[in-house]
């Protein structure tokens, strides 16, 4: 900035001094050439030998230069006078006007004198630049409608160089759309214009990319170049196309309202709004398709409107359109065709045709007794019907024809098994999931008389206690009938049996509705034990059907008869006197008290107890043979007169009794004692041996009377039969309906008695007198002591003509 000044300043003395005419200097103008960028320390010239200069003075006459340009390119050298390059130098900088010439001024300038020459450097130019654009791309818009051999201008490029370093050509890359003509300036510039070759087409090719080169003339030659871009306007000149000409579209009935069924692509290759597409439904569409199925205008989707139902439409055929929204619009098409899949969703139906109920439970087998059809709207498998009922009921199905099925009976049908059947008859198709349904019919029986009216047991044992009241109900022998109505209605009867000129409906009565069994009479065990009948049941049907059982009656036994006293025998009243030695042993048997009862064997067990003993210490009584023997012998402290009271207690429920007295006299005689006597009863005398040789003569001849009446019984026994029910009766004295004498019985005297009685207790028998009404006589009866209680007939029951009914007891 300093030197600047300076130099400035010193241009201005000089100035002042030749305008003076002090300063002396050349008019002339030294000039020299030189090329742009020569190198720094380069030599121009020697301004010494130029100038004509001492170069020895050059330094005290301080030689310098004055360069009119804003940086100090050039210097002297003061020792040999050479101009040299103090640094390089550009044209195109120095020279910002394009010119043909590029100059650089200086002075010279000497002192002492004052010298100044004027030295003027030519630049010459070199091709030091290339070619280059103002913009590195160029942009151009072309209508794909813009016809050939249309020109576009384009920015020229700029060399800084000038003459042959200048822009000589442009070339353009390869391309088949464009081409280049170059234009010469006024200024001699050079320029090119973009040539359209053939018409465009956006759709196949929507830009163009070239490139631009710019070519000096310099040696070597320098290039710069330029990307054009070339962006295709688009014409509405290519209509919406789909991607497929047709479309055929498988939907399932049922589906969703809403669900998507295709989306449409229609494709148009134009840009903008020429490319945006409104999708519709052509003329070609029915107003059904229109009313089933939705078309989005912007999108193409089509989507289920309502409910879609393959058994009432099956296909849809429809024509969409695509139309582009350029200034001419244009339109494509295409065929949709959506076909219904049947779905499983209709459940098989079946209709009862003809039915036949109710039917007789005897109806043959094979019988038809329904004809049912089925159907299904769905097709294919889901129409396809399977049909069929339980196993478990005894029916089948067999297809008629089409969809037509009978319902037989296949096996026999029993309405008292069964009354009747809900047949469930089911159809389900082959659908996946299958669907079914089923109708239920209800076959009712009618009853036929098939059935024998049962009791519920085959034998019945019915226990009537004696005494019963006439009219009591014994049992209730009710029969079944599973039948119905008049099948059902069962009529009781006892079937006639005789029993010793007796009818079994004298004895017995039974309801003929209900089968209650009454009694017609009051029976007695010791008469009548059991009875054994029949009993039938008839129903009211056609022809009737019957069934018997058997009624076994068992009477059972009450305790109503007092046991009876047989022993000792008591002639009046019911003190027995005996006598006894007094010298009795002890153990000795003074007498045997023996009671009977008529009874069953449980009631007439007797058992003997003291009610009154003089003496306890003396005598003892066994309960069970009701023997009474001397627990000691009598000594003289003892009374002569001994009174004994004996009660024979039967085992019923409430005990019967009955009581003997028993008066013992102790005498000093001497006597036989009692128990030589074996057990003969003390109020007999003592017989002679005269009285004992009668004794066994009068025995004889019983004995032979006896065996004729034996023989009398037994004539007169086969004559009239007993019943099954009557058992063999007891040895007996008097019979109640024959007055026949049994067994061993004999009229006699007391001492015939004795000798009896002596007789048969020695064989282990009972011997039993009771006098004969209105006579002097005795009857007597010996019984086994092993006999037992037997069941009693109707036409053999015997007892003892004593004051109170008896029946045998063990001893």
């Amino acid at each position: 900035m300093e030197g600047r000044v300076k130099s400035q300043l010193w241009r201005y003395v000089t100035f002042l001094l030749l305008f003076s005419g002090i300063l002396d200097t050349a008019s002339a103008v030294t000039h020299y050439s030189i090329p742009e960028e020569m190198e720094e320390r380069s030599v121009v010239a020697n301004l010494a030998s130029d100038l004509g200069l001492d170069v020895k003075t050059l330094s005290s006459r301080q030689m310098r230069l004055d360069i009119r340009s804003s940086k100090k390119y050039l210097d002297v050298n003061k020792q040999t006078g050479e101009l040299f390059i103090l640094e390089k130098m550009d044209r195109e900088y120095l020279c910002s006007v394009k010119t043909a010439t590029c100059f650089i001024k200086m002075e010279v300038i000497l002192e002492n004198p004052v010298r100044m020459f004027n030295i003027e450097i030519e630049i010459t130019d070199i091709n030091d630049n290339a070619p280059k654009f103002w913009r590195d791309t160029i942009r151009l818009d072309i209508s794909e409608s813009t016809a050939a051999g249309e020109r576009f201008s384009l920015s020229n490029a700029v060399d800084p160089d000038i003459g042959q370093n200048s822009i000589k050509t442009y070339y353009l890359s390869e391309s088949e759309y464009f081409d280049i003509e170059i234009q010469t300036g006024r200024d001699g510039s050079k320029f090119a214009d973009l040539i359209l070759k053939r018409p465009l087409d956006r759709e196949k090719q929507n830009s163009h990319n070239l490139i631009l080169t710019a070519v000096d003339g310099g040696v070597p030659a320098r290039s710069g170049t330029a990307s054009i871009i070339v962006r295709v306007l688009d014409t509405n000149d290519n209509a919406p196309q789909f991607d497929e000409d047709s479309y055929t579209i498988n939907l399932t009935e049922n589906a969703p309202i809403g669900s998507l069924v295709v989306k449409l692509n229609a494709t148009d290759t134009d840009e903008g709004s020429n490319s945006d597409i409104i999708y519709s439904y052509s003329l070609y569409t029915s107003e059904k398709t229109q009313q089933a199925f939705s078309l989005n205008p912007d999108n193409g989707e089509i989507r289920v409107k309502e409910m879609i139902n393959y058994e009432d439409f099956r296909i849809y055929d429809m024509e969409i359109i695509a139309t582009d929204k350029g200034a001419n619009s244009l339109s494509g098409k295409c065929k949709v065709k959506i076909l219904i899949t049947d779905m499983n969703d209709n459940h098989p139906e079946i209709s009862l045709k003809s039915f036949t109920s109710p039917v007789k439970e005897d109806i043959a087998v094979n019988s038809v007794i329904a004809v049912v059809s089925v159907s299904d709207k769905d097709s294919g498998e889901n129409g396809q019907i399977d049909i069929h009922i339980s196993d478990d009921l005894p029916f089948a199905l067999k297809e008629s024809s089409d969809n037509y099925y009978e319902l037989l009976v296949s096996e026999p049908l029993d309405r008292e098994k069964v009354p009747e059947y809900d047949i469930t008859i089911t159809v389900t198709d082959r659908g996946n999931p299958p669907l079914s349904d089923n109708e239920t019919i209800t076959l009712e029986l009618l009853d036929i008389n098939d059935n024998v009216p049962q009791f519920p047991q085959t034998f019945y044992t019915i226990p009537v206690m004696e005494n019963n009241a006439p009219g009591a109900l014994l049992s209730s022998l009710t029969a079944i009938d599973p039948d119905l109505h008049e099948n059902q209605y069962l009529v009781y009867f006892i079937i006639e049996k005789e029993i010793v000129n007796t009818s079994m409906s004298m004895l017995f009565s039974i309801n003929p509705e209900n089968g209650n069994l009454y009694a017609l009479k009051t029976f007695d065990y010791e008469i009548e034990k059991e009875f054994l009948f029949h009993i039938e049941a008839r129903d009211s049907g056609v022809p009737p059907l019957s069934s018997n059982v058997t009624v076994h009656i068992i009477i059972m036994d009450q305790n109503d008869n007092t046991p009876l006293i047989v022993s000792p025998w008591r002639a009046h009243g019911s003190v027995v006197e005996e006598k006894i030695p007094r010298s009795t042993d002890k153990g000795t048997l003074i007498a045997k008290v023996i009671a009977i009862d008529s009874d069953s064997v449980h009631n007439s067990r007797i058992t003997y107890q003291f009610l009154h003993n003089t003496d306890a210490t003396l005598f003892s009584l066994d309960q069970y043979n009701g023997e009474i023997r001397t627990m000691r012998m009598f000594s003289y402290r003892d009374s002569r007169h001994q009174q004994l009271v004996v009660i024979a207690k039967d085992n019923g429920e409430p005990a019967l009794s009955a009581t003997v007295t028993i008066k013992l006299s102790t005498v000093e005689t001497a006597l036989k004692t009692y128990a030589d006597m074996t057990e003969v009863p003390l109020g007999y005398d003592i017989f002679s041996d005269l009285n004992l040789y009668l004794v066994i003569g009068l025995g004889s001849v019983s004995f032979l009377l006896l065996i004729t009446i034996l023989v009398t019984i037994v004539l007169k026994c086969q004559k009239t039969k007993p019943s099954k029910a009557a058992p063999p009766c007891r040895n007996s004295v008097i019979s109640e309906r024959n007055s026949t004498i049994a067994d061993s019985t004999l009229v006699s005297n007391d001492a015939y008695w004795y000798s009896l009685f002596l007789a048969e207790t020695r064989k282990g028998k009972l011997v039993v007198r009771q006098p004969v009404p209105k006579g002097a006589r005795y009857v007597v009866s010996s019984l086994p002591r092993s006999t037992g209680l037997t069941e009693t007939s109707d036409s053999a029951a015997s007892t003892l003509q004593a004051s109170t009914t008896t029946s045998s007891s063990s001893t």
